[in-house]
Parts: C-alpha cells; structure tokens; sequence
C-alpha cells in the first residue's frame, strides 16, 4: 500500500461540542482508488468527521492533510477536487433542474456551457433527462437524490463523500449507482461511503471504518474484521462492537405493547 497515493492522513483529530467530546482522536490514513465504508451508530462521530474534512467545521485539535497540505492552512482549493451528498440534501426548488445542475457546476468551475452539456447527459444516463426544464418541487425524492448525485460528480472530483446516497432510489437506480460507484473507484477516485444499510457496505466497500463513541473499533476489509474474533454479517459484527444487544428484546417489548387491550 505504500506505493499507493495517500490522498487523506488525520493524525489525532479530536473535536468536543460542550462538554460532549465527539471525537477521541482519530487517526486514519486514506489512500487513492478506495471505497470506505465509515459507519457507526448515530452520535458515533461520521457526521462531524465528514464535515471536518469538508471544511464545513472547525475549532477541532489535531491535523487534517488532503492532497499533501493542511486543511487549516489550505486556501479552500481543495474542495474544487471534493464532491458531496449529505444525508438530507437541500435543493433550491424553486430552480429547475438545468438551473441548478448548471449553477452549481460554474461554482466548481466550470463553463456554463460544459455544465448544461454534461447534466443533460448525465440526466439522461439516470433516466430523467425528460425533467431536465422542470422545476424541482415537481419531483420526486428518487429523481431530486438523482440530481443531488449529479451535482457532487459534476465536475469530476477526486474525492467523494456520500452519506446516506441510496436514499429514495428504486432497484434498478441502486444497481446503476452502486455500478457507477465501482467504475469511479478503477478510475482512481477514492469514496467515503456513510451507511446504515450494513449490506451495501458489506458489499461496497475495500475498507470499513467502525465508529464507535469518537473511536475507531474496527478498520479492515470485511474479512479482517470478521477473522479478528468476530463472527456473522457485518451487521451483526456491528451491533458486537458497538454494545448494542437488546435488539431481540425491544423488538419483543414492542410487539407485546401492540396487542395490549
């Protein structure tokens, strides 16, 4: 792995919101052409490292290197390389979709020309390059994270982070996304994935990152986290290493209230 780009090195990130600390020192480093699962159960930490390394947070402690350089130290040039689907994505909906898609890629830099070229293109790839003029309060959740995954691929960048992508996508959209994801990955592009569905990023991923409370408790392929004492799906595995075990339990509680009379 040494002859492969480094593309991300945090070294002791720790970040704390009043008196909660969010993050207990972090240390990864991220290489080129990686798919990475980061996953951990909610306030685990995901959210704020993505933002961390997004530029979008700061007053943490510790070092956070993209491309080479310190973020601390960068002049936001790094973010024309970066692209990225938050989990509840935010469209200006009063726009159609060929404004938004081209307003959207002039700020990554490119020409407003290139940008109505590529998105039609791109709509029409996803099957609804037919919406392209519409408004997008007309659309469904499916088609608005449709054009949400445009707009973070627009300009080709080098890094992606997806959080929660698969939102909303029918079968046959979330075979053609998770087949993107695999073809951008031989290009060289290296992905943050952030899922609770366990099976796609059991299925996705070259590395999985588990967060438990601000700290990594497992980083491996999905055969290295289960060949370290751990048996079962990564779901199960997941559920171990984050302490929750009364699933069967509260599921059985919650039933019996059910047929309460």
């Amino acid at each position: 792995m040494n002859n492969i780009e480094k593309i991300i090195e945090i070294k002791d990130l720790k970040m704390t919101y009043g008196d909660k600390e969010v993050l207990k020192g972090i240390n990864l480093d991220i290489y080129k052409g990686n798919i990475i699962g980061y996953i951990g159960s909610n306030g685990a930490g995901k959210s704020t490292t993505i933002k961390i390394l997004l530029g979008l947070v700061k007053g943490y402690s510790g070092s956070v290197s993209i491309f080479g350089k310190d973020i601390e130290n960068e002049n936001n040039d790094y973010k024309q390389k970066i692209g990225y689907v938050p989990e509840i994505a935010k469209v200006y909906e009063s726009l159609t979709a060929k404004e938004y898609l081209t307003f959207v890629g002039q700020i990554y830099g490119l020409s407003y020309e290139k940008c109505d070229d590529k998105a039609r293109k791109l709509m029409r790839v996803l099957g609804i390059d037919y919406a392209y003029d519409s408004r997008l309060s007309s659309f469904s959740k499916g088609m608005k994270q449709k054009v949400v995954i445009i707009s973070a691929l627009l300009h080709n960048p080098d890094i992606l982070f997806l959080d929660e992508p698969l939102s909303g996508l029918d079968a046959n959209s979330l075979l053609l996304i998770k087949e993107i994801l695999y073809k951008l990955k031989q290009e060289g592009k290296t992905i943050f994935y952030s899922s609770h569905i366990m099976e796609v990023v059991e299925k996705l991923s070259d590395r999985i990152i588990l967060l438990n409370e601000g700290e990594i408790v497992a980083d491996g392929n999905f055969e290295e986290i289960k060949d370290s004492s751990f048996d079962g799906s990564l779901e199960e595995i997941f559920n171990q290493l984050t302490g929750f075990k009364k699933h069967n339990d509260l599921s059985s509680e919650f039933v019996s209230i059910l047929k309460e009379v």
